[in-house]
């Protein structure tokens, strides 16, 4: 098809999603609570075009971002704009569903192919380009959720499949599944990560970046506004942790006035006199650069209510260089917060005085596995990890 607007990646960084050959930019716009939730109609597509002329092709979403409304306003941008599709990158995630029956959630196979086709009548598309599992699902056996996924990738459905909020044993679990049957792997995980939430995608997950060279599509980067410097003297009466009605910013709301929630506004000061001292920006480019300087991000999920917001997030484009060793030790000193490496965290599991008798620690590179031996013939193991 011809296109209304021809996609011009502006100098935009393209970094491969994790193990595959799909090249996804550096920034890429995301839709939860603002696509199709505080913002309708003709500004979604206000902030599309934006983002597109600034070199952003790849759009998040989800089947349960404002009850599927989201999927249906960026199906329409697209279609307003005249976007070619194969200029675009395009992601949803299943999980929860739109309705209450038994079968409308989950990661059953059922779910995972119904849910998949309405989400594609939302956004008007015939694929997407990975589609994620929005939660594990511990009550569906692995096994059905990776045929689930492989199906929909072989009907031409999406391209690939990934992983969203799922632990590493999760993720090695269905990697595990999809080897011994031929099938294809999860390649990248979708995971909160900022300056404040850091063990998981910083630890937990770093031998499953060396081992399946997985990637990561991360959103929360700016820690639900903390880390914009605008709360760092109370909270103003028109942000958004004022005036949101959902229980979790409540809970943020609540966590600001704790000991906890004193240090991390002390942190953002240091952290913005940094930021406008020595590398002339605001403190949320520097929060966003320090992700994405990071090698296994593969892509930070910008959320934006106007235009505005997406140019000016994308100014920490010019912060990545500026982030020498000197500058991130700095941020370290800080932020005082830096996980353990996956290793060291593991062997100090090794205990000071010996095991119960049938119980052994055995240290295999990152990995320690906990093993009860039920007899000499039939030792039974158990996966661990940090």
């Amino acid at each position: 098809m011809s296109a209304q607007l021809e996609f011009d990646p502006k100098g935009m960084p393209f970094r491969r999603l994790g193990s595959s050959g799909l090249r996804v930019p550096v920034f890429s716009l995301g839709g939860w609570l603002t696509l199709g939730g505080s913002v309708k109609g003709d500004p979604v597509v206000d902030i599309i075009r934006t983002a597109w002329e600034h070199g952003i092709n790849m759009i998040d979403t989800a089947e349960a971002y404002a009850k599927g409304e989201s999927e249906k306003q960026i199906g329409r941008a697209i279609k307003v704009l005249g976007l070619r599709r194969t200029d675009l990158i395009i992601t949803t995630k299943l999980f929860w569903g739109l309705r209450e029956g038994p079968n409308d959630g989950g990661l059953s196979r059922k779910h995972i192919i119904e849910g998949t086709k309405e989400a594609l009548e939302r956004l008007q598309l015939d694929y997407v380009d990975v589609i994620f599992a929005h939660r594990p699902d511990p009550t569906i056996p692995m096994e059905e959720v990776v045929r689930g996924f492989n199906w929909v990738i072989e009907k031409g459905w999406a391209f690939y499949w990934a992983t969203s909020e799922w632990s590493a044993y999760e993720i090695e679990e269905a990697h595990n599944v999809a080897n011994r049957l031929n099938l294809i792997p999860p390649i990248a995980e979708q995971c909160e990560h900022n300056m404040f939430h850091r063990d998981r995608p910083e630890s937990e997950y770093e031998p499953l970046y060396r081992k399946y060279d997985l990637g990561t599509t991360v959103f929360s980067g700016l820690a639900q506004g903390l880390l914009t410097g605008k709360y760092n003297n109370g909270i103003p009466p028109d942000s958004r942790f004022a005036t949101a009605q959902e229980a979790w910013f409540e809970e943020v709301r609540k966590g600001l006035s704790s000991p906890e929630g004193k240090e991390k506004i002390r942190k953002i000061r240091e952290l913005t006199n940094l930021a406008e001292t020595e590398l002339n920006c605001k403190v949320s480019h520097l929060a966003l650069a320090w992700l994405a300087k990071k090698p296994e991000t593969s892509t930070v999920i910008l959320g934006a209510s106007k235009p505005e917001q997406v140019i000016d997030n994308l100014k920490a484009l010019e912060v990545i260089p500026k982030l020498t060793p000197a500058v991130l030790e700095k941020i370290e000193a800080i932020l005082d917060n830096k996980p353990a490496p996956v290793v060291q965290t593991l062997r100090t599991l090794s205990p000071a005085r010996p095991l119960p008798q049938g119980l052994s620690l055995k240290l295999e590179g990152s990995w320690v596995n906990l093993i009860l031996t039920l007899s000499d013939t039939a030792p039974n193991t158990i996966l661990m990890y940090h």
